[in-house]
């Protein structure tokens, strides 16, 4: 039997579940954290019917508290941590001038600080098991913008945070890489057209077709395809891939 462990935050939706999911083909447990409890709880069924056994953590890791009770309630049950994937947190995309702190706080404490405490407190397990770590970012952070300034911001903090951990563990044996998807097509994507739409006077349909074409890209990615790339950064094959940004986005940031 498998008796190897998987985190995955973020996993009640989008990339996170996907991600999820496709581990449990594996690894032996995937410990599944996010806030809505229902929502993982449908991850959970997906995770056991493809083989691997579940727990289910509904917490919010932007509180200061969330990572050591996620780590203690892992070990308490599997008695090890094999990866971390750190897929939690949304950046509302909001002008640069507009912004408040409160909302510039918002976004850094799940994303950025709920990952950073996350994988400190993992950070023992992980050298024991001499695991992975990767930190979702996103391609934002190389070509940040006025209109969703913490968007790029955030992501690219997380890059550096990515590379910090990825020179600890070079001594620790812990491979640490980051992942910057581009215009992926999640519920949250989907919602967003939806609000964006009528404020510009376009239907779903074209605002939703006007994204990619701008962009240069040929179609929208399927978070799938992200969960199939992090799948593969803590596989043994990729052992050697560690401190590394990856982009992965159609093609559409044209720059080398």
């Amino acid at each position: 039997m498998n008796k190897t462990v998987a985190i995955v935050t973020g996993a009640s939706q989008g990339i996170g579940q996907a991600t999820a999911i496709r581990l449990a083909r594996d690894f032996g447990a995937i410990v599944l954290v996010a806030r809505n409890k229902a929502k993982l709880e449908e991850t959970a069924a997906a995770v056991r019917n493809i083989g691997a056994k579940t727990l289910v953590i509904d917490i919010d890791l932007a509180e200061s508290t969330a990572a050591k009770k996620v780590v203690e309630l892992t070990l308490e049950t599997f008695q090890r941590i094999d990866a971390l994937f750190n897929i939690a947190g949304a950046v509302p995309q909001i002008d640069l001038f507009e912004m408040t702190d409160a909302q510039w706080d918002a976004g850094m404490a799940l994303k950025l600080h709920g990952a950073r405490r996350l994988t400190i407190e993992a950070w023992p397990a992980l050298k024991d098991s001499q695991g992975s770590v990767v930190l979702i970012s996103g391609n934002s952070a190389a070509f940040p913008k006025a209109p969703y300034a913490a968007v790029g911001t955030i992501n690219a903090a997380i890059v550096a945070l990515a590379k910090a951990f990825s020179d600890r563990g070079i001594a620790d044996g812990v491979q640490v890489n980051s992942v910057l998807p581009g215009a992926v097509m999640t519920g949250r994507r989907r919602s967003y057209l939806e609000h964006w739409a009528p404020l510009h006077d376009m239907s779903v349909e074209d605002a939703t077709a006007k994204f990619p074409r701008d962009a240069g890209i040929a179609r929208y990615g399927a978070p799938e395809e992200i969960a199939d790339l992090m799948a593969f950064l803590a596989a043994p094959g990729s052992r050697w891939l560690t401190g590394s940004s990856i982009r992965m986005d159609g093609g559409e940031l044209k720059s080398i």
